[in-house]
């Protein structure tokens, strides 16, 4: 009786200390963004990992309201091994908003901070957009297949040209983060897409692809998240109001040479057929153990019911 009369005063306050928090590191972030523009490389590194320092601090005061207030307890396995100086590529299920926040606490001062391609056309979002730029968020230049058949020489170009962009991450560790199932999971995708899967959608392998080729050996090592709530999906509303008993996170680390080596990925995804189909078959694969994760972690609950 006490948490549910208490837990929506505890959810605003919660909101509002995420807003203040959000507020306060803004601020400085976009003076730094604006100092970033100054073209002088070792200055741009500078203030980039000065803008990161900004980011991962606004996640630790972030992490200090959810313990506050939420008190979730998490269960976390498979970090060992990671490093703040290593180059990852993090893949993850999605059910839920609150999916960036679990992924932002679990990996904070563990690894790089995380980070998402955007599209180019994003950076022109005021404010956001110019943040976004100098925290080293990756921008794809994709080009429609309307716009190909109209202008074929434009072919290979995109990737190219976010291949460019990303040289800065050849000097500075990096996280990039993919949701591969492109949206969050409910039943309603679930029974349009037909999905074999019981706990998750089908997974895209176009968008994993691109960063794969647009990064080329930059990246070292893919991190595969699994997340799982056993009270079942919750809203941001229900996280903030300590609705959330437990969140089980299970991390695995792969070698991403060791894709390479095994030929499950190369540099011609797009061009190559044979080599589509491949990639596509281990990725089908991979979620097909993480649907067997997921069925095994609800299993669990089960039991101990």
């Amino acid at each position: 009786m006490f948490s549910m009369i208490f837990s929506p005063v505890f959810g605003v306050i919660s909101v509002l200390g995420y807003l203040v928090n959000t507020l306060f590191w803004l601020a400085p972030i976009l003076v730094f963004s604006f100092l970033k523009l100054l073209p002088i490389k070792i200055w741009q590194t500078f203030m980039s990992y000065l803008l990161d320092g900004c980011a991962t601090m606004w996640i630790s005061v972030n992490n200090v309201n959810q313990n506050f207030f939420s008190r979730t307890k998490f269960e976390v396995s498979g970090l060992e091994g990671l490093s703040k100086k290593d180059w990852y590529m993090v893949i993850s299920n999605h059910q839920s908003w609150v999916d960036i926040l679990v992924l932002q606490r679990v990996f904070n001062r563990k690894i790089p901070f995380l980070k998402f391609f955007l599209k180019k056309e994003l950076i022109w979002v005021p404010f956001l957009g110019i943040a976004w730029w100098a925290l080293d968020f990756p921008f794809m230049h994709r080009y429609s297949k309307a716009l190909l058949a109209k202008k074929p020489h434009l072919k290979g170009k995109d990737l190219e040209n976010t291949r460019k962009a990303c040289k800065k991450f050849v000097f500075k560790p990096v996280s990039i983060m993919n949701f591969v199932e492109g949206t969050r999971l409910t039943e309603q995708k679930k029974s349009v897409q037909g999905a074999k899967f019981q706990y998750l959608l089908k997974p895209k392998a176009g968008g994993m692809a691109f960063v794969l080729g647009a990064m080329g050996e930059q990246l070292h090592k893919l991190v595969n998240v699994t997340i799982h709530y056993p009270d079942g999906t919750p809203s941001y509303w229900d996280f903030v109001c300590g609705r959330v008993s437990k969140v089980q996170v299970q991390v695995k680390v792969l070698p991403i040479q060791e894709l390479r080596e095994q030929d499950v990925f190369g540099t011609d995804y797009f061009e190559d057929h044979t080599q589509r189909v491949k990639f596509q078959r281990w990725l089908t694969a991979l979620w097909e153990q993480k649907d067997r994760d997921l069925h095994a972690l609800s299993s669990e609950k089960t039991q101990n019911t």
